[in-house]
């Protein structure tokens, strides 16, 4: 039994993380007759049910755009091992979307007909194979030619086809749409036939629009084939943390940055390799702004949504020894003399629901440094900023001088008293 999309009330299958152990999974689980949206740490849902949807669907682009096959793993108990999350839902979106977008049509062909007659685009080879003119001494006349018809083919594969695939893209996501159904429908083929019509269609294409559903369905029929028993998928990842470092990055970051990653070296005694470099320590995001430069590292830490636990829910000291060891590095060998280097953690949170009395995009919240240096550079007082976790799940896209002018404001907050 499909769910029951006319009683399906979308903001009673969402949930908020608090990613503690168990609830750690952003994405969506659900089976034939009922599903679940988990959203990550420090979202706060819309209040317009229509706006849900669109951050539902924002929701799955965001992870399908920054999760790979290995993030994408739904760890389950310590007795079972951890199951691959490979449901391509953006080909079921776009498959859906396809559709919505054609008003509820299906991508059907047109079939080329020709007929005798007065009116219409004249096919001269067929008309004088066909057609017998009329003679006026010299002149030849036709009063009827043979024209061409381009009318709609429903019965071809790929019409029947797509009827499937927007069928049971419907069962599968449809709830998050609306509460009507499209037609039933049956494959019209076995899968690979029905795959190598697709391929052959995308192949022989330049329309972009028409690539991507081919496309989208040859990801579909993959699926449906896999998991024909299964109804239950997943989408989504138990490690959000790779997803809010990359978001971080691609708001803020240089692209760059491996330009300021410290290496550690070694030098062998018996041997001729002098100084030979290893891995290095990799900062998330680098970002320059007016000149100076900024070094951050996003984590996907509680404190913004739990700061009552205290410096537990912080990043602890190897967490801060690197990131000083970061600045270090940055402000000494990566610089200009005299440049202001900054350093800080970014940690999600809800500005319209949190402890700290903020209502804004982002705030400086808590500073970490070292015992060890008495006393610290700007570089080595690291700056424990909150960011609104669905505003930059909403807005990664476009143009960030903005936020970049608010989150350097934010980092040098505290400075006054040494930067001025």
């Amino acid at each position: 039994m499909a769910i029951d999309r006319a009683h399906f009330v979308l903001r009673e299958h969402c949930h908020i993380d608090s990613n503690e152990d168990g609830d750690r999974f952003v994405g969506v689980k659900a089976d034939s007759t009922n599903a679940m949206i988990y959203f990550p740490l420090g979202y706060e849902l819309p209040a317009d049910d229509d706006e849900l949807r669109r951050d539902v669907k924002n929701l799955f682009m965001v992870l399908a755009a920054f999760t790979n096959k290995n993030d994408r793993v739904l760890h389950m108990d310590k007795f079972t091992a951890p199951q691959t999350v490979d449901f391509p839902i953006q080909a079921y979106l776009n498959v859906i979307n396809y559709y919505l977008d054609h008003n509820g049509s299906y991508y059907t062909e047109t079939e080329v007909t020709y007929r005798v007659d007065s009116r219409g685009k004249t096919n001269w080879p067929r008309t004088i194979r066909t057609v017998t003119p009329m003679f006026q001494g010299k002149n030849i006349i036709y009063l009827n030619t043979v024209v061409r018809d381009n009318t709609p083919n429903a019965n071809r594969m790929i019409t029947l086809i797509h009827k499937y695939c927007v069928y049971e893209s419907f069962e599968r996501i449809g709830w998050l749409y609306t509460t009507n159904s499209p037609e039933t429908a049956y494959a019209p083929a076995d899968k690979n036939t029905m795959v190598a019509v697709l391929n052959d269609k995308k192949a022989n294409t330049n329309n972009d629009v028409d690539k991507m559903l081919f496309s989208s369905m040859i990801a579909m029929l993959e699926f449906m084939d896999n998991n024909t028993i299964d109804k239950q998928f997943y989408f989504g990842t138990d490690k959000f943390e790779h997803v809010w470092e990359k978001l971080i990055d691609v708001v803020f970051g240089e692209p760059n940055k491996s330009d300021y990653f410290p290496h550690g070296l070694w030098t062998e005694r018996y041997g001729t390799r002098k100084g030979k470099p290893v891995s290095a320590l990799e900062p998330d995001t680098i970002m320059l702004y007016n000149g100076k430069y900024y070094v951050i590292d996003a984590k996907y830490y509680r404190y913004g949504d739990q700061p009552q636990f205290g410096v537990g829910v912080l990043p602890q000291s190897s967490d801060i020894n690197k990131q000083i060891t970061y600045g270090q590095f940055v402000k000494r060998e990566r610089t200009p003399d005299g440049s202001e280097v900054y350093n800080a953690f970014l940690m999600p949170y809800n500005r319209f629901r949190n402890y700290f009395g903020i209502n804004a995009l982002m705030g400086n919240v808590a500073e970490a440094t070292g015992d060890w240096i008495p006393q610290p550079e700007t570089y080595e007082r690291i700056q424990g900023i909150v960011m609104d976790t669905r505003y930059i799940m909403k807005n990664y896209q476009g143009n960030h001088d903005r936020d970049k002018a608010l989150l350097s404001a934010e980092i040098e907050k505290y400075f006054t008293d040494i930067v001025g």
